[in-house]
């Protein structure tokens, strides 16, 4: 059995932004969660936007769920 099967799990969405890709804007959203939650197990992308100015794309956005074990 894993952690996960185990434990309590707790899902929250956030979002991530980046002026260069969705990838780095998954990047974006990961890591800063990872500053102040401990043991992430699982990403789920929700949503993928971008602003568009002067016709391009100025910003990226990615809608997450992220999950983790509640201790």
């Amino acid at each position: 059995m894993s952690e996960i099967d185990t434990n309590a799990v707790k899902i929250i969405e956030i979002m991530g932004v980046s002026t260069e890709s969705f990838e780095e804007a998954l990047d974006q959203a990961v890591s800063k969660a990872a500053e102040s939650i401990n043991g992430i197990t699982t990403v789920k992308v929700i949503d993928q936007t971008a602003d568009v100015r002067d016709g391009k794309v100025a910003a990226y956005r990615v809608t997450v769920k992220l999950s983790f074990v509640v201790r």
